[in-house]
């Protein structure tokens, strides 16, 4: 076998190692054949693979929305570390994250590409160490499960760090309508991803078998027969998740998306209130189309994160203002506000203004953005980039989930950025928050990949705990999504707009939203061990391997003397 000079096995060599060489043909068994080894071995074969494994992965998340090709997109970067060495593995797997993170990420683009450039090069980071222990667990017997959960273990550190982690690009949110979307109803987000990512480990060995040097006989027929057939399933299987049906109760929501002057980093213009005043307006015009008989009457209406920019607390002409929205409409209103804490603090806030009693209930945003919202290490950031001030008053987090009663429901609110985090969307559900309201402001973001790419989230967080979600957007996208992970609704991207939608009201929860992350936690553990397993057996070889020389060694020196 013609092996890359690089100090690991190739991929049959460790089948050998194991003792699977004489049980016959296993998925550990796929050494390549010289032509790719040669190939791989100059660098230029894995590379290439890499790139197009993370472009491919690109294109499987909105606006795109091809979501097939995040398997194959998996698959080859699995290929592209497939007997390298850990040194090799590492770029590779970091070039891989690269090419996936640069286009994905384009929407930060508009705070400066010096941001663009450092989120993608701190976040492939995480790649590069996956890259690196996928090339280890492909030592081992069953190495495509192995390979899905060190994915899914990759995307739980990248949800956790640094400053809070930062979930964007997950695989899971590829597939907010295909036929992996399913699984998140049984295990949440993490075991979509596991899903794909076992999908393109299958492919992954699939294709290596079909490169490989053995023998084009019925064995070799039957093993491209299984992968394909295994590929096939893994996505039919999600089909059998039970789903909860539909309980017969709704509500009336009125959606508000009153837009705003600009666009980039000063999107609220230099008028003041003028945002405060474009969505308030649209609460009156909602209120006159009810009267005229043009719309049903609400039960609540929702409008968007920073849908008032003057604190409503602090601010006679913001509270008149809003009050005298409300007052029209004559039911609950959920207002996104940024509101003072003391004199250098602030928290981004869902306030429920109630047309007799005025503001009462809210809930505070948890999951803050780093460097949008708060600034770690400031003194430093401050002093290097006087962008960074734009920041302003630091944001303070909430501590508890967004359940707020209004009107004849208790609604779930989620704020922005939220949305991507499993933990916060689950317990506002299990506090018994349904519908689901998600306000966002995506002003600076405008026309940029980020608003689809939020709102594949909650259509898939809509499977995932069988609950209606209604995403109110100060530009969009504006939407209400089915619990079954259809889009009913939206709008487009820097109007302004206004409806009332008839939502399901739902309160069984999925297993997904009973087990929590017990499943996530569960593949990140087996991928851990299987990776200490893969670490043992290669230290193992090494052992066997300076043993060896030391023999040589010794009989040469033997025959010298």
């Amino acid at each position: 076998m013609v092996q890359e000079k690089t100090g690991a096995p190739a991929v049959g060599a460790a089948a050998s190692a194991t003792g699977a060489a004489g049980s016959g043909e296993s998925v550990l068994e796929t050494p390549a054949r010289p032509g790719w080894r040669r190939w791989a071995g100059g660098g230029w074969g894995r590379a290439a693979a890499a790139v197009v494994g993370g472009l491919a992965l690109f294109l499987a998340f909105p606006p795109i929305d091809a979501w097939y090709l995040a398997p194959l997109g998996i698959a080859l970067t699995i290929v592209s570390v497939s007997g390298a060495a850990p040194r090799r593995a590492l770029w590779v797997g970091y070039l891989g994250g690269a090419a996936f993170l640069v286009p994905t990420m384009a929407w930060v683009r508009p705070i400066g590409d010096d941001a663009w450039a450092g989120l993608v090069a701190i976040e492939s980071v995480f790649y590069a160490l996956l890259g690196l222990g996928t090339a280890l667990v492909l030592r081992l017997r069953l190495w495509p499960l192995w390979a899905a959960c060190l994915w899914v273990a990759m995307e739980l550190a990248r949800s956790s760090f640094p400053f809070g982690g930062f979930p964007w690009g997950r695989v899971a949110f590829s597939q907010g309508e295909s036929p992996f979307t399913p699984y998140a109803a049984l295990a949440g987000a993490p075991f979509v991803t596991f899903a794909v990512a076992l999908c393109g480990g299958v492919l992954a060995w699939t294709a290596l078998h079909a490169a490989s040097r053995t023998p084009r006989g019925p064995r070799f027929r039957r093993g491209l027969a299984f992968g394909l057939a295994a590929a096939v399933a893994v996505p039919a299987l999600a089909y059998a998740v039970p789903r909860p049906g539909d309980e017969g109760r709704t509500v009336r929501v009125g959606i508000v998306q009153g837009n705003v002057p600009g666009r980039g980093m000063t999107p609220f213009g230099d008028e003041p209130a003028v945002v405060l005043r474009n969505h308030t307006t649209k609460v009156h015009e909602m209120a006159q189309a009810v009267r005229e008989g043009r719309l049903p009457r609400p039960d609540l209406v929702a409008l968007p994160e920073n849908s008032t920019d003057i604190d409503p607390y602090r601010n006679e002409f913001a509270r008149g203002t809003i009050d005298a929205a409300v007052k029209d409409i004559g039911v609950p209103v959920l207002v996104g506000a940024v509101v003072a804490i003391g004199e250098k603090q602030r928290a981004t806030r869902s306030l429920v203004w109630d047309p007799v009693t005025g503001p009462g209930a809210y809930y505070d945003k948890q999951q803050l953005v780093p460097f949008g919202e708060f600034t770690p290490f400031q003194d430093l950031v401050l002093a290097l980039f006087e962008r960074a001030r734009l920041v302003g008053r630091q944001s303070v987090a909430g501590t508890r989930p967004g359940d707020l009663r209004m009107g004849p429901v208790t609604i779930g609110a989620v704020n922005c950025y939220e949305v991507a985090f499993d933990g916060t969307v689950r317990e506002t559900v299990r506090a018994g928050g349904t519908p689901l309201v998600v306000q966002t402001n995506n002003a600076t973001y405008a026309l940029s990949n980020l608003p689809p790419q939020q709102l594949a989230m909650s259509k898939l967080r809509a499977v995932e705990h069988n609950r209606a979600i209604v995403t109110a957007a100060t530009t969009g996208i504006s939407a209400y999504v089915r619990p079954d992970g259809h889009v009913a609704w939206s709008t487009g991207e820097l109007i302004a707009d206004m409806t009332v939608v008839t939502v399901p009201v739902r309160t069984e929860q999925t297993i997904a939203t009973r087990v929590g992350a017990v499943p996530e936690w569960a593949l990140v553990i087996m991928g851990a061990a299987a990776l200490g397993a893969a670490a043992w057996l290669a230290r193992g070889e090494r052992a066997r391997r300076g043993a060896g020389e030391a023999v040589t060694e010794g009989v040469r020196e033997g025959e010298d003397s």
